[in-house]
């Protein structure tokens, strides 16, 4: 049935068809014009029109229905927002194969113009795996007009690490359970996910070593690995084992503001705290940090230890070398500033050592 749908102003009518796993949709301009549409798609037999009369909703649609069971929540809310901003300069009811490079490019330089050239790079990553995913399951033509596109130029800034008096500066303002958090993102150099999903099964008391789960794959799926834990790591997770407020939880760490009002139901995990670490930098007077600024800190740490680029990629559990080389790239800079002062310093003494001659031919 055609759905009155009101924009900016202007009414429009939402027609709907669904036959078996396909959906077709299109705005009209009045319901007379909705309600024969979708009489007429009613009758249609889309079996001989086939993948070639799909869509870009139709597209769209698939494609998130797809992410949504496969990704994560952020990543599937990140694929809807770039097709949200794509159908608001492409016909929907156009044909998905019609879609050409010069549109996406269009509709990403405005991307790139109001938000930045990163952004725009993010939707344009996006668009390439949905149109690949269609080549595969829906018939969709190559070449894909996405990939095409070349990518944007970027100004990313480099990431703030929180110098390690800063860090302890916030550790020693926590309590409870948030400071073992935060003991647990130093020791492990985890992710906020990773902290959150912890369960009591994930500490091997008698092995000295915790498991932690991601989803940073390309499918989505969580994978596990299993760290050493450290002594420090391990005195603090005892403390909050024998002081833990919800016995019966299997999660490491819970809500707890949420179990005040809901003693009766299980406690839950968190999920996102977005106040927490602004809150206690706040409260420390140093500069506002994250759990990801964190997992950089631990980094440099290893690495000022000494430590190789293969232990600390165990560590950080990146798939890559390369990716551990970016967390890395700037923590030399220290050592090149040294080396910078000692070319100083062999400059300012061939200076002195030729004046001291001067003064001598002068004598």
């Amino acid at each position: 049935m055609a759905t009155k749908v009101t924009k900016n102003g202007k009414t429009r009518w939402f027609a709907r068809v669904q036959k078996g796993g396909n959906i077709r949709t299109k705005l009209c301009k009045t319901r007379t014009e909705a309600l024969a549409w979708e009489a007429e798609q009613k009758a249609a037999d889309w079996s001989k029109t086939g993948m070639g009369c799909l869509t870009v909703h139709e597209w769209a649609t698939r494609y998130l229905d797809y992410a949504k069971q496969r990704f994560t929540p952020k990543t599937y809310a990140e694929k809807r927002m770039t097709f949200k901003r794509l159908l608001k300069v492409v016909e929907p009811t156009g044909l998905a194969r019609n879609l050409t490079p010069v549109q996406v490019l269009d509709h990403l330089k405005v991307q790139a113009q109001k938000r930045s050239g990163y952004a725009a790079n993010k939707d344009r990553k996006n668009l390439t795996a949905a149109w690949n995913w269609g080549v595969k399951y829906l018939g969709l033509p190559l070449p894909n007009p996405a990939a095409m596109v070349e990518k944007f130029p970027e100004q990313r800034r480099p990431r703030y690490v929180p110098p390690e008096e800063d860090f302890w500066k916030v550790f020693d303002l926590a309590e409870g359970q948030d400071q073992v958090i935060l003991a647990v993102a130093l020791y492990t150099a985890a992710r906020r996910g990773e902290i959150y999903r912890l369960e009591w099964e994930d500490v091997d008391w008698g092995n000295d070593r915790i498991r932690l789960s991601t989803r940073k794959r390309q499918d989505g799926s969580l994978e596990y690995d299993w760290l050493p834990m450290a002594e420090g790591l391990r005195a603090h997770l005892r403390w909050w084992w024998e002081h833990r407020t919800f016995k019966e939880s299997p999660w490491v760490f819970v809500s707890e503001n949420e179990m005040a009002a809901h003693a009766e139901l299980l406690a839950q995990p968190f999920t996102t705290r977005r106040t927490f670490m602004p809150n206690l930098c706040k409260k420390a007077g140093v500069k506002a940090f994250g759990f990801h600024a964190i997992r950089h800190l631990a980094a440099s740490i290893l690495y000022k230890q000494g430590c190789p680029v293969s232990q600390i990629q165990v560590i950080l559990r990146h798939q890559s070398p390369t990716t551990t080389t970016e967390y890395l790239r700037t923590l030399g800079l220290e050592e090149v500033r040294d080396a910078i002062d000692s070319l100083g310093r062999s400059r300012a003494e061939v200076i002195d050592l030729r004046a001291r001659s001067k003064s001598k031919k002068r004598a």
